[in-house]
Protein backbone atom coordinates (compact mmCIF):
# COMPACT_ATOMS: atom_id res chain seq x y z
CA UNK A 1 0.00 0.00 0.00
CA UNK A 2 1.23 4.12 -0.43
CA UNK A 3 2.38 5.77 2.32
CA UNK A 4 1.81 8.84 2.53
CA UNK A 5 4.53 11.05 4.25
CA UNK A 6 2.68 14.21 6.15
CA UNK A 7 3.58 16.52 8.75
CA UNK A 8 1.17 16.66 12.20
CA UNK A 9 0.87 19.78 11.70
CA UNK A 10 -0.89 19.77 8.40
CA UNK A 11 -4.19 18.49 9.37
CA UNK A 12 -5.08 20.65 11.78
CA UNK A 13 -3.52 23.36 10.02
CA UNK A 14 -6.08 22.47 6.50
CA UNK A 15 -9.02 22.30 8.48
CA UNK A 16 -8.44 25.66 10.04
CA UNK A 17 -8.44 26.78 6.75
CA UNK A 18 -12.04 25.80 6.60
CA UNK A 19 -13.14 28.84 8.17
CA UNK A 20 -13.24 30.63 4.73
CA UNK A 21 -17.01 29.29 5.08
CA UNK A 22 -17.43 32.61 5.93
CA UNK A 23 -16.43 33.48 2.12
CA UNK A 24 -17.52 30.12 0.03
CA UNK A 25 -21.13 30.41 -0.13
CA UNK A 26 -24.36 29.61 1.21
CA UNK A 27 -27.91 28.68 0.53
CA UNK A 28 -30.09 32.06 -0.51
CA UNK A 29 -28.74 35.22 -2.24
CA UNK A 30 -25.79 34.92 -4.10
CA UNK A 31 -23.01 33.50 -1.43
CA UNK A 32 -24.23 33.12 2.32
CA UNK A 33 -26.46 36.93 2.34
CA UNK A 34 -29.90 36.70 3.43
CA UNK A 35 -32.65 39.12 2.09
CA UNK A 36 -35.60 38.16 4.30
CA UNK A 37 -36.22 40.53 6.18
CA UNK A 38 -39.62 41.26 4.87
CA UNK A 39 -42.66 38.72 4.42
CA UNK A 40 -43.73 41.15 2.05
CA UNK A 41 -40.62 41.18 -0.13
CA UNK A 42 -40.04 37.76 0.07
CA UNK A 43 -44.21 37.67 -1.97
CA UNK A 44 -42.36 39.92 -4.68
CA UNK A 45 -38.74 37.92 -4.79
CA UNK A 46 -37.51 41.23 -3.28
CA UNK A 47 -38.23 43.37 -6.46
CA UNK A 48 -38.44 46.84 -5.17
CA UNK A 49 -36.47 46.73 -2.09
CA UNK A 50 -34.97 50.20 -1.84
CA UNK A 51 -38.06 51.93 -3.66
CA UNK A 52 -41.28 50.22 -2.35
CA UNK A 53 -41.28 51.59 1.34
CA UNK A 54 -44.58 49.54 2.34
CA UNK A 55 -43.25 48.60 5.50
CA UNK A 56 -40.54 48.79 8.10
CA UNK A 57 -38.10 46.46 6.58
CA UNK A 58 -37.26 49.59 4.39
CA UNK A 59 -35.13 50.19 7.71
CA UNK A 60 -32.91 47.96 6.36
CA UNK A 61 -33.33 48.22 2.54
CA UNK A 62 -33.25 51.62 1.93
CA UNK A 63 -33.08 54.01 5.76
CA UNK A 64 -34.86 56.62 3.56
CA UNK A 65 -38.26 55.33 2.38
CA UNK A 66 -39.17 55.52 6.13
CA UNK A 67 -40.40 59.11 5.54
CA UNK A 68 -43.78 57.41 3.75
CA UNK A 69 -44.54 55.73 6.84
CA UNK A 70 -45.39 58.09 9.28
CA UNK A 71 -46.63 58.01 13.29
CA UNK A 72 -45.05 55.27 15.92
CA UNK A 73 -45.35 51.84 14.48
CA UNK A 74 -43.74 48.03 15.57
CA UNK A 75 -43.25 45.06 12.83
CA UNK A 76 -41.99 41.61 13.24
CA UNK A 77 -41.24 39.05 11.23
CA UNK A 78 -40.05 35.34 10.50
CA UNK A 79 -38.74 33.42 7.64
CA UNK A 80 -38.36 29.56 7.95
CA UNK A 81 -35.96 28.46 5.31
CA UNK A 82 -35.34 24.55 4.42
CA UNK A 83 -32.62 24.46 1.64
CA UNK A 84 -31.74 21.13 0.07
CA UNK A 85 -28.39 19.99 -1.27
CA UNK A 86 -28.10 16.77 -2.19
CA UNK A 87 -24.49 15.05 -2.94
CA UNK A 88 -23.95 12.02 -5.96
CA UNK A 89 -20.64 10.69 -5.77
CA UNK A 90 -18.38 10.69 -9.03
CA UNK A 91 -15.38 9.16 -8.34
CA UNK A 92 -14.36 10.67 -5.03
CA UNK A 93 -10.93 9.20 -4.26
CA UNK A 94 -8.34 9.36 -0.84
CA UNK A 95 -5.19 10.95 -1.02
CA UNK A 96 -3.29 8.01 -1.91
CA UNK A 97 -5.50 7.39 -5.03
CA UNK A 98 -8.25 4.94 -3.14
CA UNK A 99 -11.94 5.22 -3.54
CA UNK A 100 -13.76 7.11 -0.20
CA UNK A 101 -15.57 5.23 1.47
CA UNK A 102 -19.14 5.94 2.47
CA UNK A 103 -22.72 7.38 1.95
CA UNK A 104 -23.83 10.53 0.25
CA UNK A 105 -24.35 12.37 3.23
CA UNK A 106 -28.45 12.36 2.48
CA UNK A 107 -30.06 16.06 2.26
CA UNK A 108 -27.33 17.99 3.61
CA UNK A 109 -29.60 21.13 4.16
CA UNK A 110 -31.87 21.64 7.42
CA UNK A 111 -34.38 24.15 8.68
CA UNK A 112 -33.48 27.76 9.50
CA UNK A 113 -35.49 30.67 11.17
CA UNK A 114 -34.57 33.86 10.00
CA UNK A 115 -36.15 36.92 12.42
CA UNK A 116 -36.87 40.34 12.08
CA UNK A 117 -37.98 42.97 14.25
CA UNK A 118 -38.59 46.37 13.52
CA UNK A 119 -39.66 49.99 15.50
CA UNK A 120 -40.25 53.25 14.43
CA UNK A 121 -41.49 56.90 15.15
CA UNK A 122 -41.22 60.59 14.55
CA UNK A 123 -39.18 63.18 15.87
CA UNK A 124 -40.47 65.79 13.70
CA UNK A 125 -42.88 66.49 10.10
CA UNK A 126 -39.68 65.60 8.90
CA UNK A 127 -37.09 63.68 10.69
CA UNK A 128 -37.84 59.66 11.22
CA UNK A 129 -36.29 57.81 13.90
CA UNK A 130 -36.34 53.69 13.36
CA UNK A 131 -34.15 50.82 14.72
CA UNK A 132 -34.11 47.15 13.09
CA UNK A 133 -32.54 43.76 14.00
CA UNK A 134 -31.78 41.43 11.29
CA UNK A 135 -30.04 38.59 10.41
CA UNK A 136 -28.47 39.26 6.99
CA UNK A 137 -26.07 36.60 6.82
CA UNK A 138 -26.54 33.07 7.56
CA UNK A 139 -26.22 29.31 6.21
CA UNK A 140 -26.51 25.77 7.58
CA UNK A 141 -25.47 22.35 5.99
CA UNK A 142 -25.13 19.20 8.01
CA UNK A 143 -24.14 15.99 6.82
CA UNK A 144 -24.15 12.12 7.92
CA UNK A 145 -21.33 11.42 9.60
CA UNK A 146 -20.16 9.06 7.67
CA UNK A 147 -20.58 10.18 4.36
CA UNK A 148 -17.65 9.66 1.48
CA UNK A 149 -16.82 14.09 2.28
CA UNK A 150 -16.64 13.65 5.95
CA UNK A 151 -12.74 14.30 6.01
CA UNK A 152 -13.41 17.82 3.97
CA UNK A 153 -16.93 18.73 5.54
CA UNK A 154 -19.50 17.56 8.83
CA UNK A 155 -21.26 20.29 10.28
CA UNK A 156 -21.07 24.20 9.04
CA UNK A 157 -22.95 26.88 10.79
CA UNK A 158 -23.54 30.65 10.42
CA UNK A 159 -25.36 33.29 11.89
CA UNK A 160 -25.33 36.78 12.09
CA UNK A 161 -27.40 39.36 14.27
CA UNK A 162 -27.42 42.75 13.09
CA UNK A 163 -28.59 46.04 15.68
CA UNK A 164 -29.57 48.89 12.98
CA UNK A 165 -30.64 52.42 14.16
CA UNK A 166 -31.15 55.24 10.98
CA UNK A 167 -32.62 58.27 10.96
CA UNK A 168 -34.67 59.21 7.84
CA UNK A 169 -34.88 62.93 5.94
CA UNK A 170 -37.49 64.71 4.36
CA UNK A 171 -35.65 66.90 2.63
CA UNK A 172 -38.79 67.69 -0.06
CA UNK A 173 -41.84 66.27 -1.66
CA UNK A 174 -39.99 64.36 -3.87
CA UNK A 175 -36.19 63.38 -2.19
CA UNK A 176 -35.80 62.16 1.20
CA UNK A 177 -32.18 60.91 2.07
CA UNK A 178 -31.40 58.32 4.94
CA UNK A 179 -28.57 56.43 7.24
CA UNK A 180 -27.65 54.79 10.00
CA UNK A 181 -25.07 52.20 12.29
CA UNK A 182 -24.78 48.61 12.14
CA UNK A 183 -23.42 46.57 15.20
CA UNK A 184 -23.20 43.21 13.69
CA UNK A 185 -22.32 39.78 15.67
CA UNK A 186 -21.25 36.95 13.66
CA UNK A 187 -20.90 32.99 15.05
CA UNK A 188 -19.36 30.13 13.47
CA UNK A 189 -19.20 26.47 13.94
CA UNK A 190 -17.52 24.23 11.55
CA UNK A 191 -16.50 20.42 12.01
CA UNK A 192 -15.08 17.50 9.99
CA UNK A 193 -13.95 14.10 10.56
CA UNK A 194 -9.81 13.81 10.24
CA UNK A 195 -8.56 10.20 9.04
CA UNK A 196 -6.40 9.29 12.04
CA UNK A 197 -5.64 6.14 9.70
CA UNK A 198 -4.01 7.90 7.24
CA UNK A 199 -2.32 10.22 9.51
CA UNK A 200 -0.63 6.97 11.46
CA UNK A 201 0.37 5.55 8.20
CA UNK A 202 1.96 8.47 7.04
CA UNK A 203 3.78 9.88 10.28
CA UNK A 204 4.70 6.57 11.73
CA UNK A 205 4.52 4.22 9.34
CA UNK A 206 2.06 1.62 7.85
CA UNK A 207 4.17 -1.37 9.83
CA UNK A 208 3.49 -0.01 13.54
CA UNK A 209 0.11 1.42 12.70
CA UNK A 210 -1.56 -1.50 10.56
CA UNK A 211 -1.71 -4.03 13.41
CA UNK A 212 -3.40 -1.99 15.38
CA UNK A 213 -6.06 -1.09 13.00
CA UNK A 214 -4.69 2.40 12.01
CA UNK A 215 -5.37 2.20 8.23
CA UNK A 216 -6.46 4.81 6.02
CA UNK A 217 -10.18 5.59 6.23
CA UNK A 218 -10.60 2.77 8.84
CA UNK A 219 -9.99 5.25 12.59
CA UNK A 220 -11.63 8.51 12.43
CA UNK A 221 -11.54 11.16 14.91
CA UNK A 222 -13.09 14.73 14.38
CA UNK A 223 -12.27 18.78 15.12
CA UNK A 224 -15.02 21.17 15.56
CA UNK A 225 -14.17 24.96 15.59
CA UNK A 226 -16.34 27.72 17.00
CA UNK A 227 -15.50 31.42 16.57
CA UNK A 228 -17.57 34.87 17.28
CA UNK A 229 -17.12 38.62 16.49
CA UNK A 230 -19.17 42.06 16.51
CA UNK A 231 -18.25 44.10 13.70
CA UNK A 232 -19.33 47.66 13.35
CA UNK A 233 -20.61 49.19 9.70
CA UNK A 234 -23.22 51.30 8.42
CA UNK A 235 -26.02 52.44 5.12
CA UNK A 236 -27.16 55.19 3.42
CA UNK A 237 -29.97 55.62 1.11
CA UNK A 238 -32.20 58.00 -0.88
CA UNK A 239 -35.41 58.37 -2.50
CA UNK A 240 -36.71 60.08 -5.43
CA UNK A 241 -40.93 60.49 -5.95
CA UNK A 242 -41.19 62.88 -9.02
CA UNK A 243 -45.40 62.04 -8.29
CA UNK A 244 -47.23 60.17 -6.03
CA UNK A 245 -47.41 57.00 -8.21
CA UNK A 246 -43.75 56.56 -8.99
CA UNK A 247 -40.52 56.43 -6.91
CA UNK A 248 -37.20 55.43 -7.43
CA UNK A 249 -34.40 54.24 -4.34
CA UNK A 250 -30.57 53.80 -4.38
CA UNK A 251 -29.22 52.38 -0.91
CA UNK A 252 -26.09 51.03 0.26
CA UNK A 253 -24.72 49.24 2.75
CA UNK A 254 -21.25 49.07 3.81
CA UNK A 255 -18.57 46.56 4.56
CA UNK A 256 -18.22 44.67 7.81
CA UNK A 257 -15.12 43.51 9.24
CA UNK A 258 -14.72 40.84 11.85
CA UNK A 259 -11.97 39.65 13.50
CA UNK A 260 -12.96 36.42 14.62
CA UNK A 261 -11.40 33.96 18.03
CA UNK A 262 -12.82 31.03 19.30
CA UNK A 263 -10.87 27.15 19.75
CA UNK A 264 -10.80 24.35 18.14
CA UNK A 265 -11.33 21.14 19.99
CA UNK A 266 -10.64 18.04 18.95
CA UNK A 267 -11.71 13.79 19.53
CA UNK A 268 -9.16 11.03 18.72
CA UNK A 269 -9.90 7.53 18.27
CA UNK A 270 -9.54 5.13 20.57
CA UNK A 271 -5.64 2.96 20.87
CA UNK A 272 -4.58 6.34 19.05
CA UNK A 273 -0.78 5.90 19.26
CA UNK A 274 1.10 7.93 22.00
CA UNK A 275 2.92 10.14 19.46
CA UNK A 276 -0.11 11.30 17.88
CA UNK A 277 -1.96 11.07 21.20
CA UNK A 278 0.23 13.50 22.92
CA UNK A 279 1.01 15.84 20.06
CA UNK A 280 0.21 19.40 20.53
CA UNK A 281 -1.01 19.66 16.97
CA UNK A 282 -4.38 17.60 17.88
CA UNK A 283 -4.71 19.38 21.48
CA UNK A 284 -7.54 21.79 21.72
CA UNK A 285 -6.37 25.62 20.61
CA UNK A 286 -7.50 29.00 20.37
CA UNK A 287 -8.23 30.57 16.54
CA UNK A 288 -8.43 33.69 15.16
CA UNK A 289 -9.84 35.07 11.36
CA UNK A 290 -10.33 37.96 10.02
CA UNK A 291 -13.22 38.15 8.02
CA UNK A 292 -14.72 41.14 5.87
CA UNK A 293 -18.61 40.85 4.80
CA UNK A 294 -19.27 42.37 1.58
CA UNK A 295 -20.90 45.92 1.22
CA UNK A 296 -23.95 45.99 -1.52
CA UNK A 297 -25.33 48.67 -3.43
CA UNK A 298 -29.47 48.46 -4.51
CA UNK A 299 -31.11 50.09 -7.37
CA UNK A 300 -34.98 49.83 -7.06
CA UNK A 301 -38.09 51.06 -9.20
CA UNK A 302 -41.85 51.30 -7.73
CA UNK A 303 -45.00 52.38 -9.91
CA UNK A 304 -48.62 52.17 -9.67
CA UNK A 305 -50.12 51.23 -12.72
CA UNK A 306 -53.97 51.95 -11.50
CA UNK A 307 -55.85 51.58 -8.42
CA UNK A 308 -55.29 48.19 -8.18
CA UNK A 309 -52.09 47.36 -9.63
CA UNK A 310 -48.21 48.28 -9.04
CA UNK A 311 -45.00 47.23 -10.79
CA UNK A 312 -41.87 47.28 -9.13
CA UNK A 313 -38.28 46.04 -9.93
CA UNK A 314 -34.93 45.55 -8.54
CA UNK A 315 -30.93 45.35 -9.58
CA UNK A 316 -28.38 44.46 -6.16
CA UNK A 317 -24.57 44.37 -6.55
CA UNK A 318 -22.48 42.84 -4.20
CA UNK A 319 -18.77 42.69 -3.84
CA UNK A 320 -17.73 39.42 -3.55
CA UNK A 321 -14.63 40.14 -5.11
CA UNK A 322 -13.40 41.22 -2.03
CA UNK A 323 -12.72 37.33 -0.61
CA UNK A 324 -9.20 36.50 -2.74
CA UNK A 325 -7.84 34.68 -0.05
CA UNK A 326 -8.67 33.85 3.71
CA UNK A 327 -5.18 34.04 6.55
CA UNK A 328 -5.93 31.58 9.28
CA UNK A 329 -3.65 32.03 12.51
CA UNK A 330 -4.19 29.76 15.69
CA UNK A 331 -2.31 28.66 18.41
CA UNK A 332 -0.65 25.39 18.52
CA UNK A 333 2.35 27.06 16.96
CA UNK A 334 0.91 25.72 13.29
CA UNK A 335 1.89 28.38 10.22
CA UNK A 336 -0.57 30.29 9.03
CA UNK A 337 -3.19 28.60 6.77
CA UNK A 338 -3.79 30.60 3.19
CA UNK A 339 -6.30 29.72 1.02
CA UNK A 340 -7.64 30.95 -1.45
CA UNK A 341 -11.13 32.33 -2.26
CA UNK A 342 -10.86 34.07 -5.68
CA UNK A 343 -14.72 34.86 -5.10
CA UNK A 344 -16.45 37.54 -8.08
CA UNK A 345 -18.70 40.07 -8.20
CA UNK A 346 -22.23 39.31 -8.37
CA UNK A 347 -25.65 40.78 -9.43
CA UNK A 348 -29.35 40.23 -8.67
CA UNK A 349 -32.38 41.00 -10.66
CA UNK A 350 -36.10 40.75 -9.17
CA UNK A 351 -39.17 41.80 -10.99
CA UNK A 352 -42.80 42.05 -9.37
CA UNK A 353 -46.58 42.67 -9.07
CA UNK A 354 -48.50 43.99 -6.51
CA UNK A 355 -52.80 43.70 -7.21
CA UNK A 356 -55.16 45.87 -4.28
CA UNK A 357 -57.98 43.25 -4.41
CA UNK A 358 -59.84 45.07 -2.29
CA UNK A 359 -59.03 47.23 0.99
CA UNK A 360 -58.49 44.05 3.13
CA UNK A 361 -56.46 42.37 0.56
CA UNK A 362 -53.53 42.48 -1.24
CA UNK A 363 -51.63 39.74 -3.58
CA UNK A 364 -48.27 39.82 -4.72
CA UNK A 365 -45.73 37.55 -7.42
CA UNK A 366 -42.07 38.31 -8.30
CA UNK A 367 -39.21 36.46 -10.25
CA UNK A 368 -35.62 37.16 -9.95
CA UNK A 369 -32.41 35.85 -10.63
CA UNK A 370 -29.82 35.42 -8.24
CA UNK A 371 -25.87 34.95 -9.12
CA UNK A 372 -23.64 32.71 -7.52
CA UNK A 373 -20.17 34.32 -6.42
CA UNK A 374 -18.58 31.13 -6.70
CA UNK A 375 -16.29 29.75 -9.68
CA UNK A 376 -17.03 26.35 -10.28
CA UNK A 377 -13.32 25.48 -9.17
CA UNK A 378 -14.09 26.99 -5.87
CA UNK A 379 -17.14 25.42 -4.74
CA UNK A 380 -16.39 23.06 -1.67
CA UNK A 381 -18.73 20.74 -0.19
CA UNK A 382 -19.83 22.99 3.02
CA UNK A 383 -21.63 25.60 0.40
CA UNK A 384 -22.50 23.97 -2.50
CA UNK A 385 -23.42 27.40 -4.55
CA UNK A 386 -24.88 27.46 -8.14
CA UNK A 387 -26.83 30.22 -9.64
CA UNK A 388 -30.71 30.41 -8.42
CA UNK A 389 -34.19 31.27 -10.10
CA UNK A 390 -37.15 33.00 -8.05
CA UNK A 391 -40.74 31.85 -7.68
CA UNK A 392 -42.53 34.08 -5.62
CA UNK A 393 -46.20 34.50 -4.02
CA UNK A 394 -47.96 36.43 -1.29
CA UNK A 395 -50.17 38.07 0.07
CA UNK A 396 -51.48 40.87 2.72
CA UNK A 397 -54.34 40.87 5.14
CA UNK A 398 -55.40 44.47 6.86
CA UNK A 399 -58.34 43.57 9.67
CA UNK A 400 -58.14 47.57 10.04
CA UNK A 401 -56.03 50.49 9.14
CA UNK A 402 -53.77 50.03 12.12
CA UNK A 403 -52.72 46.48 11.44
CA UNK A 404 -51.53 43.50 8.91
CA UNK A 405 -50.41 40.75 8.48
CA UNK A 406 -48.02 39.64 5.60
CA UNK A 407 -47.35 36.05 3.78
CA UNK A 408 -44.60 35.32 1.46
CA UNK A 409 -43.56 31.94 -0.21
CA UNK A 410 -40.63 31.41 -2.43
CA UNK A 411 -39.02 28.40 -4.13
CA UNK A 412 -35.31 28.50 -5.08
CA UNK A 413 -34.42 26.60 -8.57
CA UNK A 414 -30.87 26.28 -7.81
CA UNK A 415 -28.71 25.30 -10.57
CA UNK A 416 -27.20 21.90 -10.85
CA UNK A 417 -23.50 21.96 -9.97
CA UNK A 418 -20.60 20.13 -9.54
CA UNK A 419 -17.57 19.84 -7.36
CA UNK A 420 -13.62 18.11 -7.76
CA UNK A 421 -12.18 19.69 -4.68
CA UNK A 422 -9.09 18.34 -3.34
CA UNK A 423 -8.26 18.66 0.72
CA UNK A 424 -4.69 18.48 0.99
CA UNK A 425 -2.87 16.57 2.75
CA UNK A 426 -5.38 13.79 3.75
CA UNK A 427 -9.20 14.97 2.67
CA UNK A 428 -8.81 13.81 -0.26
CA UNK A 429 -10.48 14.56 -3.47
CA UNK A 430 -14.08 15.16 -3.09
CA UNK A 431 -16.04 14.39 -7.18
CA UNK A 432 -19.37 14.70 -7.52
CA UNK A 433 -22.81 16.53 -8.41
CA UNK A 434 -25.40 18.66 -6.20
CA UNK A 435 -28.73 18.50 -6.77
CA UNK A 436 -30.34 22.04 -4.81
CA UNK A 437 -33.49 24.01 -4.08
CA UNK A 438 -34.81 25.87 -1.36
CA UNK A 439 -38.19 26.99 0.25
CA UNK A 440 -38.90 29.57 2.15
CA UNK A 441 -42.15 30.49 4.01
CA UNK A 442 -42.17 33.83 5.71
CA UNK A 443 -44.97 35.66 8.01
CA UNK A 444 -44.98 39.34 9.64
CA UNK A 445 -47.46 41.20 11.92
CA UNK A 446 -47.61 45.15 11.42
CA UNK A 447 -49.28 47.55 13.99
CA UNK A 448 -49.57 51.49 13.86
CA UNK A 449 -49.70 52.88 16.98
Amino acid sequence: MKCLRISLAAPVSSFLATLSLLASGTALAGGFSLSEMSAASVGNAHAGGAAAAEDLATIYYNPAGLTRLRGRQFMVAGSGIRPSAEFGNRGSVSAVGTPLAGGNGGDAGDWGFVPALYYAMDINPRLRFGIGMQAPFGLKTDYETGWVGRYQALKSELSTVNINPVLAWQVSDSVSLGGGVSAQYINVELSRAIDFGSICAGSIGLATCAPIGFLPQAKDGAVTVKGNDWGYGFNLGALFSPNEFMRFGAAYRSKISHNLSGDARFTQPAGLPAPLAASPTFANTGVRSDVTLPDSFSMSAYVDLNTKWAAMADLTWMHWSRFKELRIRFDNGAPDSVTPEQWRNTWRAALGLSYRYNDAWKLRGGLAYDQSPVPNAFRTARIPDANRRWLALGAQFSPSRFSSWDFGYAHLFVSESSINKAEPPVGGTLTGDYNNDVNILSVQYNRKF
